[in-house]
């Protein structure tokens, strides 16, 4: 199922202080710390396609494969469900429980997460914990991933049963089966803008916990560097994820009374304040350019698309095996699993499509950082360690950066931090002015 984490997904991104005095706070001199030219410049490049170890490529093709294998491995799930008659008595059951519809629904809702994630539990378990911990990137022991694993599955059952989304999807199934993708997809403008809204206060606390950042003078630096860059940023957190994961990273979270500057406690300890002020130069970029917004109509109207190309394969699918599934028509609760499936399959369909937009943003984000710090080192750097650190891919083939990069190849963002300085040439920036 996983709508949260696929929704929030489509929305998001991702040593000591120089001892010398440095030039007052704010300003991009004092935001670049670029070392004095060498006689022989770092070979950044070089560094990309060295740390690119065999242990790393192992890691980055697993991941491509799993990205690949992962919406089909559902559609076998749904089958499962579908073909044993599984979904079926389900329904029975929740049907039993409740004469309200909506009770009905709820409780078929819980019995399909629980069986659901059961079936889903081999890949889950690999994917999130045996690999993480075969390449040292997991801290977690496994009762702590699958506790997170259950609240995962609660929160998904909380969206789609108790506010109740999936009862007004069944509903406008049973009313109108000729539009119902059309006012699902109208629909997803509100719910995901709620979530975006919520996923600081509610969502992301559940499994993390987030203290104001300890470092008073690294506080200080990201303020003015979020004055400077026009983003109301009063709020600057550190999280404890290293009690999941050796990764790095920092982002912006939510809009209002819930925007945040959230940096991962990985990155504080693993990267220099100039790297730090970097990466999070460039998670401002993100909320000045309205990326979020962007982000969610972006995501609404996927949707739209997704829930259409849904539609197209359901109603055909349901005539030609809805009996021997148990149902007689697409409103039947029992065609749930039928519906999971087609929804993950047309995702993956337009999934070059998102992750092109994706891109898109994530480049943008690296022009803000660079015109808002110059600091050209301090980002080339920075993507070093995130690629290295997160074992990534540094120059995938286009089909897999066509497929499964939300970002681009990190070959690509290190090239362009070292080679992007308009201001040297006297021309403003493109983003940042």
């Amino acid at each position: 199922m996983r709508v949260l984490t696929l929704a929030l997904a489509l929305l998001a991104s991702a040593g000591p202080v120089h001892a010398q005095p440095a030039p007052a706070p704010g300003t991009p001199a004092a935001l670049s710390a670029r070392p004095a030219p060498a006689s022989a410049p770092r070979d950044y490049l070089a560094e990309v396609r060295a740390n690119f170890t065999p242990e790393n490529r192992a890691y980055a093709s697993t991941r491509v494969t799993l990205g690949f294998i992962e919406p089909f491995y559902m559609v076998l799930v749904s089958a499962i469900l579908l073909f044993t008659g599984l979904s079926a008595r389900m329904r029975d059951v929740a049907h039993a429980l409740g004469g309200r519809r909506y009770v009905r629904v709820l409780a078929y809702l819980v019995l399909y997460a629980a069986v659901a994630f059961v079936l889903a539990l081999p890949l889950l378990w690999y994917e999130g914990f045996a690999l993480e911990h075969r390449y040292g990137l997991s801290n977690q022991s496994l009762g702590a991933w699958l506790g997170e694993q259950g609240k995962i599955v609660m929160f998904e059952v909380l969206f789609l049963g108790v506010i109740p989304v999936l009862d007004l999807a069944y509903r406008s199934l049973e009313r109108h089966p000729r539009s119902w993708w059309l006012r699902l997809g109208a629909w997803s403008l509100p719910l995901i803008t709620a979530l975006v809204l919520i996923d600081p206060l509610v969502l992301e606390p559940a499994f993390n916990q987030f203290t104001p950042l300890a470092d008073q003078h690294l506080k200080g630096r990201i303020l003015a560097l979020a004055e400077r860059a026009g983003v109301p940023a009063r709020k600057v957190y550190q999280v404890d994820k290293s009690a999941q994961t050796n990764k790095y990273n920092a982002y912006v979270s939510g809009f209002g009374p819930s925007q945040r500057v959230v940096l991962w406690d990985t990155t504080l300890r693993g990267m220099t304040e100039d790297e730090i002020l970097f990466v999070t130069g460039h998670e401002l970029g993100h909320y000045r350019l309205h990326h979020i917004w962007k982000g969610i109509a972006a995501f609404s109207a996927t949707s739209l698309v997704v829930l259409f190309l849904t539609w197209l394969a359901a109603t055909p699918l349901a005539r030609r095996f809805g009996l021997r599934w148990g149902f007689g028509a697409l409103h039947d609760l029992a065609s749930v699993p039928l519906l999971a499936a087609l929804l993950g399959v047309s995702a993956f369909l337009v999934q070059p499509a998102t992750m092109a937009f994706s891109r898109r943003i994530e480049h943008e984000a690296d022009i803000f950082a660079l015109e808002l710090t110059h600091a050209n080192d301090a980002g080339a750097r920075a993507f070093l360690k995130l690629g290295s650190q997160n074992r990534s891919d540094p120059e995938p083939s286009r089909f897999v950066e066509f497929f499964e990069y939300s970002h681009p190849p990190l070959a690509e963002r290190v090239r362009f931090a070292i080679e992007y300085c308009p201001w040297e040439q006297g021309r403003p920036g493109r983003l940042y002015r």
